[in-house]
């Protein structure tokens, strides 16, 4: 079994580098595709109230025959109810949130909890990350965060707050690298993880470069992308409900990528992204 190295949160806590994500897993799949993935050697989790699979998560869970402490589980707000998030009213919305995916996921506390969307169009996040302080405070969560911020938006949070986010989510693979934003996350403390770390199986796992650069070391292109991230220093979460290939992922510790073949991969940017612009995405 791979051993995963961890990486220290601004708070001390420890995240798994590697971990295993249910993004786009149907429910009734995630029980059998988490199961699959503790059993193989995860032990950190990532989910989302909007994925809608917090329940088959949390089934999978209490099936584990790993205790409670060796696993890390993330979950993220979906603040569909709270349009102004600078209302005292928004406050209260995260709270129950909070207290509905903890239900969900059988748990008596989270490892991480994050802002999904930043939603800068809105204004304010301050009653909502007061929220968080809370959870943090009263022990009901180790670590806070968010996710598919920018510089702005975490300004805006660091002039109404003391508390720094311990990590930031964002879409993050070898054709949107995302260098600027992990620059500042360093400079401030907080950690990047990757959602979409293999770039969702499109080109990039057929990019010519890096398919020589996974023959030259006979691994697959995304073992390679993988390792790429770990050794970068970005905590990654790649999703698969094939149990061969959720295997395959977590296999990524036996090998080193050489500085040539890590400028190999950082060149293969495009600057494309795959999912929306967080500056202007909005659900409503």
């Amino acid at each position: 079994m791979s051993t995963i190295p961890n990486l220290t949160l601004n708070n001390g806590v420890q995240i798994p580098q590697l971990g295993f994500g249910v993004w786009q897993v149907p429910d009734a799949e995630a029980t059998a595709a988490v199961r699959t993935a503790i059993e193989a050697g995860y032990r950190s989790i990532d989910t989302a109230a909007i994925y809608e699979n917090e329940t088959g998560t949390g089934r999978a869970l209490q099936q584990a025959e790993v205790a409670r402490e060796e696993l890390f589980i993330t979950t993220k707000l979906w603040n569909s109810g709270t349009r102004d998030w600078s209302g005292p009213a928004g406050r209260d919305a995260v709270l129950r949130a909070f207290d509905e995916s903890l239900a969900k996921l059988g748990l008596e506390y989270l490892d991480l909890y994050l802002i999904h969307w930043p939603r800068p169009m809105h204004g304010s996040y301050d009653n909502v990350w007061k929220a968080f302080e809370q959870l943090l405070a009263d022990g009901r969560v180790k670590a806070v965060g968010v996710s598919n911020f920018g510089p702005e938006q975490l300004n805006r949070l660091f002039e109404t707050s003391s508390l720094v986010p311990a990590l930031n989510q964002v879409e993050l693979h070898p054709h949107f690298p995302q260098h600027e934003l992990r620059a500042f996350h360093a400079e401030h403390g907080i950690a990047t993880e990757a959602w979409s770390p293999l770039g969702q199986g499109r080109d990039l796992l057929t990019d010519p470069a890096l398919v020589k650069v996974a023959e030259k070391y006979g691994r697959t292109v995304a073992q390679v992308v993988l390792r790429w991230h770990l050794q970068s220093g970005v905590i990654a979460i790649p999703k698969s409900v094939t149990p061969s290939r959720i295997r395959e992922n977590l296999d990524v510790t036996g090998f080193e990528l050489d500085a040539d073949d890590l400028a190999v991969i950082d060149g293969a940017a495009t600057g494309v992204r795959l999912g929306p612009d967080p500056q202007t995405f909005d659900w409503n």
